[in-house]
């Protein structure tokens, strides 16, 4: 599943930064790269932006770092507080 990276808004994006500052986790469910659906927590770390796309760095409570393109992600809760972000 390859499509074109389709920007997510400038809004989200800077929620996405609050998170990492906050160090708070996030229950994300997501389509990984083969267009398969996941869902599980992470504890966001940073932001990148290569070759004209977004992604979020995170890790699993189990310690896994997994990058994940922005505009793969189809929802977000703040663990802590239950508030969706997406």
């Amino acid at each position: 599943m390859n499509r074109p990276y389709q920007p997510i808004p400038c809004a989200l994006y800077s929620e996405y930064e609050l998170v990492i500052i906050r160090h708070q986790a996030l229950r994300v469910s997501w389509q990984d790269g083969r267009g398969v659906t996941r869902v599980e927590t992470l504890k966001p770390c940073n932001l990148r932006t290569r070759a004209h796309q977004e992604f979020m760095i995170a890790h699993t409570l189990g310690g896994a770092r997994l990058v994940l393109r922005l505009d793969r992600i189809q929802r977000a809760e703040i663990i802590e507080t239950g508030s969706r972000l997406l």
